[in-house]
């Protein structure tokens, strides 16, 4: 059993090595994944406080998501050199990410905070808090993935030089093995 598992580790490894930006994808993919699961939460905030271009904000970041996923894929090609255009425009979706984030989050800070008749979140309004705070998290987890695709060219060569390599018993003594082709 340890065998297998030190086996599919080592699978894992060099999968790593050939491909270091499934680092920052995968964060992508769980900051995704993470909005995409609570917007439910998101989506009553947005019916009950109904503030300016908030439905629209909550739709980009969906749309962005999905496009700066789709762009990010097409990035990075098979055996083939970083396609920098594809890059930017994956820097581009992700900026427009945080801003759509930092929009949707002042806009429930400004709906709980205003003078006239402001929402508290308790009781049955609770899932503004959710809201608020899985935007934070979601803020959180993108800019962690453009940061880790901004350093890939700083680690991944580090990641490169992780020992792969199986050691195989009896390979130590090659002079030892008779290669004559005579039977005894």
């Amino acid at each position: 059993m340890a065998g297998r598992l030190r086996e599919f580790c080592r699978k894992r490894l060099v999968a790593l090595k050939r491909k270091p930006q499934i680092i920052a994808m995968l964060v992508l993919v769980v900051a995704y994944l993470y909005y995409s699961l609570n917007l439910s939460q998101i989506a009553n905030t947005t019916a009950l406080i109904n503030g300016p271009h908030m439905g629209l904000a909550e739709f980009a970041v969906m749309l962005f998501s999905a496009l700066g996923l789709v762009s990010f894929l097409n990035s990075f090609p098979h055996r083939k050199k970083a396609n920098v255009p594809m890059l930017i425009l994956t820097f581009l979706m992700i900026g427009l990410l945080i801003y759509c984030d930092i929009y949707y989050g002042s806009r429930i800070t400004i709906a709980l905070t205003r003078e006239e008749s402001p929402i508290s979140p308790t009781g049955k309004n609770a899932f503004v808090a959710v809201a608020q705070n899985v935007v934070r998290v979601h803020m959180i987890l993108v800019i962690i993935g453009a940061a880790l695709l901004a350093l890939l060219p700083a680690y991944a060569p580090l990641i490169r030089k992780i020992n792969t390599n199986i050691e195989v018993a009896g390979n130590s003594d090659m002079g030892a093995i008779d290669i004559s082709g005579e039977d005894a």
